[in-house]
């Protein structure tokens, strides 16, 4: 069965309707995240607003402002966004079709798997997904989600589809006055080689399943040895040499067979455990047990 979905419509095309239904397509629920404590008590702090002339005030007093020049404030209240608040219409409305190809990534935001909600619409749903696959393309349309409207792009993803919101122009800086430093003279051709060698000397497939966070692995580690009362071993990355002449470093990297892979890590020493009560005992297990759920 599948999950919940986070939105429930129809993805229209032309005059035909295919009901359809949005996942999240990432979660952050694996990130290991902090709350502020006192460092004398470990009680949680709470983060209260404050006024510079009133002092602690409540978030009930608080309105929202735009700062249009430097302290200088208007005041935008509810009344006014509800003026702007766009009507669901529970409808992907497809508008062209692109070359899949030409989709420039800087554009793309927040990914959704997008699916057929039910065997009604199971057919339909593939006889979209087969169109679009067999002419290579992707549907830019548009979709109104927690009462604003976007922009989105929706492209083949295995036996689904992907619908990914996308960013405005505006949103979006050009690249060109960031790299015009960068110069256009000729290049040293046995240099341009030997750089050519080592790539085809590194060249593999695309396998996202080798990707992992390093520092929430390392920073899991941390918790779980401070929870046992152990102190953890962490294994720092090597140095890097420094690159005297490029020449000779494309040289060396040759000899050396092209990148490395980083060394295999050596296993971690066990620290002795402190004593802890039964109490402790318990409550270390529940943590750990907490811990290992949220990070498999």
């Amino acid at each position: 069965m599948a999950p919940r979905a986070t939105w429930k419509g129809y993805l229209k095309l032309s005059l035909v309707s295919c009901p359809v239904r949005l996942h999240n397509a990432t979660t952050t629920v694996n990130r290991i995240s902090f709350n502020w404590l006192h460092k004398d008590t470990h009680n949680r702090v709470q983060m209260k607003p404050s006024d510079p002339e009133l002092g602690q005030v409540e978030r009930s007093e608080l309105v929202k402002g735009y700062e249009f020049e430097k302290d200088q404030y208007i005041v935008v209240g509810d009344e006014d966004l509800e003026k702007i608040q766009i009507e669901s219409t529970e409808t992907i409305t497809i508008e062209e079709f692109v070359d899949a190809d030409d989709v420039d990534p800087i554009f793309l935001d927040s990914p959704y798997f997008l699916a057929p909600d039910g065997p009604v619409a199971d057919e339909t749903f593939r006889v979209i997904h087969k169109a679009m696959g067999g002419k290579n393309k992707a549907a830019l349309g548009r979709v109104v989600l927690s009462g604003r409207e976007r922009r989105v792009i929706i492209t083949l993803r295995g036996n689904g589809l992907m619908l990914t919101t996308l960013r405005v122009a505006a949103e979006v800086r050009r690249h060109e006055e960031y790299f015009s430093d960068i110069t256009d003279g000729d290049l040293d051709d046995e240099a341009l080689k030997l750089a050519e060698l080592i790539i085809s000397q590194n060249e593999g497939a695309w396998d996202s399943s080798e990707f992992e966070d390093q520092y929430q692995k390392e920073l899991l580690e941390i918790v779980m040895a401070k929870i046992k009362g152990t102190k953890p071993v962490i294994t720092k990355a090597p140095e890097r040499g420094k690159v005297i002449n490029l020449m000779d470093a494309l040289k060396q990297s040759i000899d050396d067979g092209g990148l490395k892979k980083p060394p295999a890590k050596s296993k971690r020493r066990k620290a002795a455990p402190a004593k802890k009560s039964a109490a402790a005992k318990t409550s270390t297990k529940a943590s750990e047990k907490k811990l290992a759920t949220k990070a498999a």
